[in-house]
């Protein structure tokens, strides 16, 4: 792997494909790995204010908030502690956003250093991210064009003939973490090139499916809110809240869950039926956070949220 040096301070307008081809000779299949940070500088993506100021037109929705730190779902479909947007490396007074596009800006840096070189190449738009259940952060891919970022095993067998089921690495990920351990945070070194993994290389004309594969679309994430959040908002009930907490449950599901507040619902037909004296906002909640809704009549029946348009 190499990160060259002396690359200097990206501004608006520079050729980043340019600034790495003076210093690297690349070869077919090799795998380019480039900061968001020098991205978004070269795409202008640096404005005046506060991370504050800026939060809210990068954020489609708060995910959790913890003291100062706002995790906030982006518009690229990113889950990121203040969406991403950067304060360090960048004068004062004025902070990076993500770019638009990452995989639009990894596809323009891949067509452009074949313009250059003309090698086959990957390239990978990397930042920096927390994990949920892990302290410390790592580097993960949010934009990618010709590569394939995700390796699906399903299907193959282990040395012992057991078969893998969900075994998919996230390539795309390992390698931005690997290349930021060559690359330092303060080492000025916006570019790695990795070698050897040809085998992940797509083709001249094939881009992929880009980092966007690897974001879970909304609801198909089991922790589409933080603890206190989706507490808060199944309380609050907003049908704008309900895709977050995924598809609807099975009845059994929700019969389970309605057991732990001392209710033993009837399944009739699609519905659960309750009967007695019921602690209904309880059940109201409960049935918002499993995806179903709650209907009165001469008693108290449950249904499958409506699916929307």
């Amino acid at each position: 792997m190499q990160a060259p040096d002396g690359i200097g301070e990206v501004r608006r307008g520079d050729d980043l494909a340019a600034m790495l081809t003076e210093r690297v000779g690349l070869e077919d299949g090799d795998v380019v790995l480039v900061t968001s940070k020098a991205v978004s500088k070269a795409e202008g993506r640096v404005v005046a204010g506060t991370r504050e100021d800026a939060l809210p037109g990068e954020t489609t929705r708060v995910v959790a908030r913890r003291g100062p730190t706002t995790i906030v779902r982006t518009h690229h479909g990113l889950t990121l502690a203040a969406a991403g947007i950067d304060t360090s490396n960048v004068a004062p007074g004025s902070v990076v956003l993500l770019p638009v596009d990452p995989d639009g800006s990894a596809r323009a840096i891949r067509a452009r250093l074949l313009e250059l070189t003309g090698r086959t190449v990957a390239v990978v738009v990397t930042d920096t991210a927390g994990r949920a259940w892990r302290e410390g952060q790592t580097d993960l891919a949010v934009g990618a064009a010709g590569l394939r970022v995700l390796e699906d095993h399903t299907g193959r067998r282990d040395g012992y003939g057991n078969e893998l089921v969900v075994t998919a690495p996230a390539v795309a990920d390992e390698l931005a973490g690997a290349a930021e351990l060559a690359q330092g945070k303060l080492g000025g070194r916006p570019f790695a090139v990795v070698r050897g993994r040809a085998d992940l290389v797509l083709p001249t004309g094939d881009d992929g499916p880009g980092a966007a594969a690897l974001v879970r679309p909304e609801g198909a994430d089991l922790f589409g809110y933080g603890a206190r959040e989706a507490v808060l908002r199944a309380l609050v009930g907003d049908p704008g809240d309900a895709s977050p907490f995924g598809a609807p449950s099975t009845a059994d599901e929700l019969a389970t869950a309605m057991t732990e507040l001392g209710v033993v619902p009837v399944v009739e037909g699609d519905s659960l039926v309750l009967d007695g004296e019921l602690p209904l906002e309880a059940v109201r909640t409960l049935a918002f956070a499993h995806g179903w809704v709650v209907d009165l009549d001469d008693r108290v029946r449950l249904r499958p949220r409506p699916e929307g348009p």
